[in-house]
């Protein structure tokens, strides 16, 4: 990292506190644009990024550039993408205007498209995609807990970003098909929307069969879809994607063992959408059943299970109540 260069977090909500907290505290120079809220609560109380596997370290805010305005990417030789997938855009005219030209750019979002929508808003810079595998939890007072395993994974690219990036607790590795990762990560992801309609901790949800039988058929669905539309996803876990659902419909004791030994899960951790209907916020769903649902369509195949669980968010977010606390026969029900 060249001297008095930055680091920035475009869009600093849960993931980007988590990662620019540990970057920073990894003892690089870090840049959030975030909201107001964020920013009182890092100037309160610093930045604490702690994790289910025992790091707990608070960064003083003085040690980060916060602000609203993102005049904050001027310095920055890194930009860190983590807004939701249907601010890409926007985000990526905001990078155009304030971030050098030679800032590498690099997506850590949900979802499939949007490398090829900021690689089209910012044509001649480098743009590299990513993928985030932990959940975050975000616990109030500046702390932001990481909840799940897994290391951050980014498209290799011929300056090392990856490697840059990598800091003691938040290894970052690179890959030569970065699509094929964000395939696999969104078909795991399919049980974001379960869990927000489930109203339960992540593992106690994905520890129950019945639960774990309506994720197989989403997977199910999923492959078929993706497949067909020529797609070669790559598991972001030891266990290929095409043994998920028929392990997924294992007793739940086997099952337990089997994913004590390939997922680290802490007790109290929720999905992110789950987080999102709590706070009234807009989901991803279309970023995820809905992708599945589209391919179907256009590939002429049936995902009514995809379908229905997107009606079913869909639905929670009209509401504004936060997850409806359903059981998996009323997720089921047509």
């Amino acid at each position: 990292m060249v001297s008095g260069q930055t680091i920035a977090i475009a869009g600093a909500g849960s993931i980007g506190c988590f990662v620019g907290g540990m970057l920073a505290a990894g003892g690089h120079r870090v840049a959030l644009l975030a909201r107001p809220r964020i920013i009182a609560e890092i100037e309160a109380s610093g930045l604490r990024p702690t994790s289910f596997e025992g790091f707990d370290q608070t960064v003083a805010s003085d040690r980060f550039v916060l602000s609203e305005n993102p005049s904050v990417f001027e310095t920055a030789c890194i930009v860190l993408v983590t807004v939701k997938s249907a601010d890409t855009a926007d985000m990526a005219d905001v990078i155009a205007k304030n971030a050098p030209s030679d800032a590498v750019i690099v997506s850590l979002q949900n979802g499939v498209g949007n490398k090829a929508v900021l690689r089209e808003r910012l044509p001649g810079r480098r743009v590299l995609g990513g993928m985030v595998p932990f959940n975050v939890i975000a616990l109030g007072d500046g702390r932001f807990h990481r909840a799940t395993s897994g290391d951050i994974v980014i498209e290799r690219d011929e300056t090392r970003t990856a490697e840059k990036l990598s800091v003691p607790g938040l290894k970052m590795r690179a890959t030569d098909n970065i699509e094929g990762v964000q395939w696999g990560k969104l078909v795991l992801n399919l049980n974001n929307a379960l869990n927000a309609l489930a109203d339960l901790p992540l593992r106690r949800q994905i520890g129950l069969r019945p639960w774990r039988r309506l994720f197989a058929d989403q997977v199910a669905e999923a492959l078929a879809a993706i497949a067909a539309d020529g797609i070669k996803p790559v598991s972001s876990t030891p266990i290929p994607l095409a043994w998920l659902p028929s392990l997924l419909c294992l007793p739940d004791f086997i099952f337990e063992m089997l994913l004590g030994r390939t997922m680290k899960i802490d007790p109290e951790a929720r999905s992110s959408m789950w987080e999102d209907l709590k706070h009234g916020r807009r989901t991803e769903i279309d970023y995820l059943q809905g992708v599945i649902t589209e391919i179907a369509a256009r590939r002429d195949l049936e995902a009514p299970l995809s379908r229905r669980i997107a009606e079913l968010i869909r639905q929670a977010e009209r509401e504004g109540k936060g997850s409806p606390g359903l059981t998996p026969e009323q997720v089921r029900a047509r």
